[in-house]
Formats: structure tokens, sequence, C-alpha cells
């Protein structure tokens, strides 16, 4: 039985799966005084703070302030709703406790219309699923609480925890009456589950106090189900779940009047490209088994020709587009940390075959050639975009410009303004740094995935043709006198420079002179560096004072990407403070908030966007590789360089030794504790 708040809108409820697109649900609906109701969606705007969570569902917590408004506005200060629940295994107590005017009930429902129903019982409910038995046992009413356990078993077999006392015989009767006895002890049960988890999760102190907490609740609490499959998976966020399109993506023809008519809701699941494999590192914090339910449920949402997409939903798609290729990188460093040889062999065919996706034969060339034989550009196949029926609104009739820059990851990057839509070969009229760099990468940690299942032959050509493109970028994209890896356009090199031309360092591309020149230009405060880092695009870019999405915010993803990159080349120093900035900045802003933003303000390093983004916490997933790291290149590292770094104002939770106050230079100490790590150790490096 999968248990868990694992459909989107479910912040403040339960899914119990017993199987691929079977189970049934809970949830809470609190009615305001004045009437006003409030459930599913409304939830999220509500939410105070996003708890602990265990990865085995042992203990899960989620606050909520009941007087927050339902909307963009809304700024949850107070914790008016507590919702704990905790499963054993073959049952799960939630307990909701509210302290504010107004009523608090606990709703029975079927998520993703499954079929099943609960039916009223004496003294509870009960449902029958294909071959188990569910009921749930309540506590009589009390203002302000909302308590319940909820047991399962097979139908039709005798049930170990029914007794002579059983009110009913049989085996549906007898799981009811294991609910019930449960019942009285739900408090010792939830509290019990709460002390045992506080004393065995991971945790850290000093200056990372709250550092791995921040990626295990918020992932954790991420985690959704794709309910045909029964597959767990990471979504970009619980309000990345894209609309169901007006036909539901069937049949041939356009949709009926009716079917334009209804309002789409919610798709069932939304799996997003590099997104999944991001998660999959920060989720290997807590849980190497979902981090691999994670990182496959991303593979697994490739099309037929090996294109991992943009995203894909059980009825929509970007089958034109893919995303950048980080999912070997994220397979590669994942079987270092969580080591699991038949899940890599399970992802190594699926990465195989999207790597080859990228330069297949598209009418005579690589799919996605760019301006030099050998470099790539972003694109979009033009003949595989959906129908408009089939598509969320604002990518009704995209250009193909646009496509190509949604396909980048970065979609609003100004770098793309500089480059021309070429129709003919449906790509930008570049050859860009940043795709050529995650093609290297790609390449590389596949040579390196196949030499570990045993495909030495593999490994060798894969590494042959990483070895012809690293010579075709440093010949074509490299300028000595920007110091950098260029844009190459028609009429030369780009003048305009973004975080994401240092991705030549996690792929290994440039010499060790080549990489301290890069290094040279991170560190000019005019440029990149500064108090808030890394900004998406130079500090004196016409466009940086826009800070709209890729124009000059703070991203997790590029920071956690180039962050590899200068560990990569050895600039131990220069990493450990970026690491640090960006995980003080997160935390400062969570401590404030309460949120795991999408990306930051490079002027002030205050969030912005969505307010629960899953990537969010790679800014501290950066940090604690400072204490324990496996990585493809240096092995198992152990120990921590902690600099002198600016301190930031925290909200007044972090220790008086981090807290500096505004622009005083203070010296980070910190400590993790019960972080494990199973990969196989080949060297190991202890710093002060």
């Amino acid at each position: 039985m999968r248990v868990g708040a694992l459909e989107a809108r479910r912040w403040a409820g339960l899914v119990f799966a017993a199987g691929p697109d079977e189970g049934i649900g809970l949830r809470l609906v609190f009615t305001t005084p004045d009437g006003q109701r409030r459930d599913l969606e409304d939830w999220y705007w509500m939410v105070s703070r996003v708890g602990p969570h265990a990865p085995d569902g042992s203990y899960a917590r989620m606050e909520f302030d009941l007087a927050a408004e339902p909307s963009p506005a809304s700024r949850p200060r107070e914790s008016t709703l507590i919702l704990e629940w905790s499963r054993r295994q073959d049952a799960v107590a939630l307990r909701a406790v509210a302290r504010a005017p107004g009523r608090v009930e606990l709703v029975g429902d079927a998520p993703w219309d499954w079929k099943a129903r609960w039916e009223e019982a004496p003294d509870g409910w009960r449902a029958a699923l294909e071959d188990v038995e569910i009921a749930a046992a309540f506590e009589p009413r009390a203002e302000g609480r909302v308590a319940t356990v909820v047991s399962w078993g097979r139908r039709g077999a005798p049930s170990g925890s029914a007794g002579p006392d059983d009110a009913l015989p049989g085996a549906e009767n007898a799981v009811l009456a294991h609910a019930r006895r449960l019942l009285p002890g739900l408090d010792s049960w939830i509290d019990d589950a709460r002390a045992d988890w506080e004393g065995r999760r991971p945790r850290s102190s000093g200056a990372a106090e709250g550092l791995i907490g921040a990626v295990t609740n918020n992932l954790m609490w991420t985690v959704l189900l794709q309910p045909e499959t029964g597959r767990l998976y990471a979504p970009a966020g619980r309000r990345w779940i894209f609309p169901k399109p007006a036909d539901g993506g069937s049949g041939d023809g356009g949709p009926t009047n009716s079917e334009r008519k209804r309002a789409p809701g919610p798709d069932d699941w939304t799996v997003f490209g590099w997104d999944s494999f991001f998660n999959a590192l920060a989720i290997a914090t807590v849980s190497g088994r979902l981090a691999w339910d994670a990182l496959l449920a991303g593979v697994e949402s490739r099309y037929p020709n090996g294109n991992v997409p943009n995203w894909r939903s059980r009825r929509g798609g970007t089958p034109d587009r893919s995303q950048p290729p980080v999912g070997s990188f994220a397979a590669l460093k994942l079987y270092l940390t969580c080591p699991d040889v038949d899940a890599l062999a399970a992802a190594w065919p699926r990465l195989r075959a999207w790597s080859d996706w990228w330069v297949a034969d598209k009418r005579g060339r690589p799919r996605r050639e760019g301006l030099t034989p050998g470099l790539l550009a972003w694109g979009s196949d033009s003949a595989l975009v959906p129908r408009f029926e089939q598509l969320p609104e604002w990518e009704v009739g995209a250009s193909g410009h646009q496509r190509a820059a949604w396909e980048s990851g970065q979609d609003d990057l100004p770098l793309w303004e500089e480059a021309e839509w070429d129709p003919e070969v449906e790509t930008l009229a570049m050859s860009a740094v940043d795709l050529c760099s995650y093609r290297a990468l790609d390449l590389e940690c596949l040579s390196r995935i196949a030499r570990i299942l045993g495909d030495p032959m593999a490994s060798r050509q894969l590494a042959d043709e990483r070895r012809r493109l690293v010579a075709t970028i440093n010949r074509v994209l490299w300028s000595e006198t920007a110091g950098l890896y260029l844009d190459e356009l028609p009429a030369g090199r780009s003048p305009r420079i973004a975080a994401s031309n240092f991705l030549p360092l996690i792929a290994g591309v440039p010499s060790a002179r080549q990489a301290q020149r890069m290094v040279g230009v991170l560190r000019d405060p005019a440029r990149f560096w500064g108090e808030w880092v890394l900004p998406t695009i130079f500090r004196d870019d016409p466009v940086f004072d826009d800070q709209q999405y890729w124009r000059g915010s703070i991203w997790p993803p590029m920071n956690y990407l180039v962050l590899q990159g200068l560990r990569r080349y050895g600039f131990d120093e220069i990493a450990s403070e970026l690491a640090w900035k960006g995980a003080l900045m997160f935390l400062a802003d969570r401590r404030r908030t309460g949120f795991s933003r999408e990306n930051f303000d490079a002027r002030d390093g205050q969030g912005r966007g969505h307010r629960f983004q899953s990537w969010g916490p790679l800014f501290a997933v950066g940090a604690i590789e400072e204490f324990v790291d496996a990585s493809p290149w240096r092995g198992l590292r152990i120990g921590s360089r902690l600099p002198a770094i600016v301190a930031h104002d925290t909200g007044g939770d972090a220790p008086t030794e981090a807290a500096g106050g505004e622009g005083v230079q203070a010296p980070v100490w910190a400590r993790i504790e019960g972080l494990r790590v199973a990969g196989r150790v080949r060297a190991v490096q202890l710093s002060r």
C-alpha cells in the first residue's frame, strides 16, 4: 500500500494506493466562521511550515495558517492548524488540531476519479478495493480536532489483527475492528513517532542549522504518485501539474463542443526533464530508494524516439523538444552515493537513447547541429508540436524560437535574443556553449556508466566522441580575450554572457590555464561575484535589473552545476564560498517565509517565483556536499572548508556565531550528523 499526500492538491490529506489506478483518499476541509470553504488547492496558499517527513512514512507533519487567504497575496505566518500522520505496517494514524475559529472536517473521496468509494459502517467507514479491504475508525467529534486510524488487509483472508472481541465476523469487519483497537493509542502513537524521527533523522547545527531539514522536508512533501503505474516521482512542485487538455489528449479529431466547454482540471502527473534529475540528487540525502524512483521516473518520461522531453504528463507533453541532458550525470553521482546496479542498468538504455536523440539524423543532418559541425544548438521539431487541444494555454501558438528557448531550461535568457530562429533546420542559428557542455558531460558520464556495467566497447565509443567534441569546443568557442567560452553566432562570437558560460568547467573542457581565466571572470564583482551569487547574467548587462526569471535572477540548478565545475578543477575555496553564500541565502529566506523558492533576486537575495519549488533545496545540497560528497572525478570526499563569508539576516533563528549582521564578515561553523554515504571509496580528502 502506497500511503502519503501523493496527489498534487492534497497538502492536507492522504492517498491510499493499493495498485495501479486503484485506491482511495482522505482530505481535510476547513470552513471559516463566515462560511468560506478551504479545500484542495486552497491549502497551498495557507502552508506556514513544511514540516518533517520521514521517507518511510513513519512520521509527517504540515502546518497551516487558517487566517491566510487562499491567493498568491497570502503570507502565512501563524501555525493554527497542525496536521500529523504516522504509518505502521498496515495502518496509519492521522491527527489534525486547529487553533482558530471555524470547522475542520475529514472528507472521504477518490482521487483521480478512482472507482472505490467509502461506505458508512458502524463506528467508521469501509471501502472495498480489488484485493484489499480498507477501513477508517474515528474519534468522537471534538471541537478543533480530527483524528482517525485507517487500516487495511487482504480481502477474503482471516486477519491476524482481529481478536475474539470483534463485533462482526469476516475479514472486512476485522480490518475495521483493528482500526478501532488502535484508535485509543493514536496520540501516543503519533507523539512517539515524532520523537523517534527526531532522534534518528540526519541533522545539522551552527550556520547549517536546518540545512538538511530544508532538503528532506521539502523534497519528501514533493514526492507524488503516477496513478496508472503506481510509481513515485518528484515533480517540479505541487503547482506544476499541468491542466488536462480539453479533449484528454486522445482521438484524431478536434474536441467536441461539450469538451470545449469543459474546464480542464489538473492532469494526473507532470514530469519535468532536468528537474527530475536534480530532485533525485536532493532526495538522496534522505533516501536512496526514493532518489532512484525519481530518476527512473524522469527517464521513463521519454518518447519512443529517445527524447526525454521538456515535460510530459499522462495526457500531454513536448515531443518536439527536450531539456538539458543532465540525467547521466545525476545517475552516475547517485550510483556513487547510493549504489544500486540494477537501477543504474535500468536507466542506462534510456539515457543512451536520449543521448543519441540529440544527434540523430533529421533531414540529412544531426538533429541539433549548431553552426559548426560537431557543435549543437537548441531547437524544436515543429512537425511534432502537439495539437493546440493538447497544450497548456501558454504554449498555444508559441514560436519555434520560444520553444527552443524552453528546451534550454533558461526560458527567457537574454543570450537567446542574439540568435535568430532558423526555420530550415529548426534550431537557433548558433552553437550554444551550454548545450555543447551538457553534451560533453553526458558523453563522459555515459562512458563511465558503460564501464561500470561491463560494456567497454560502448565506453570507448562514447569517450572518443567526447574527445572530438571537446576539441571542437576549444577550437571554436574559446575566447582568449574574454577568458570564457562564448556562443557562436553567424556574425561571430556573442557579446552576451551568462552563468551558463561557466558550464564547460563541469564538463572538463578547459585546460587548467583556461579554467583559471574563467574563475577570474567569475570572481569579478562587476560581473558575477558579490554578496548574492550567482546571477544568470553579468551585473552590468542592460537587462540585469529586470530580475525576471532568467534575466538576472539566481537559480538553484545553475549555481549547483557551476559549483560542481569549480570542485572538479580544485577551486575548493571559491567553491566553498559559493556553496555557503547560496545555502545561507536560501536558509534566511526559508526562515523568514517558510518557503522553498524557485529563484532569488541577485540584488537583495529575496526569494522569488513559486513558493514551493522542488529544486530550491539544491542550494542546501551544495553546502551539505562540503561535508561529504561522492563525485565522478574526485571520489568520496569527507571534510569541509568553512570560509569567513558575509552573513545575512536570518530572521533571528540562526546561531550568534553565524549572525554577524548585514554586510559583516563572520566566521561560519557548522556540523552535520547522521548523513550516510554508501558509495565505493575511491579517494578521501580531509580538509580543515
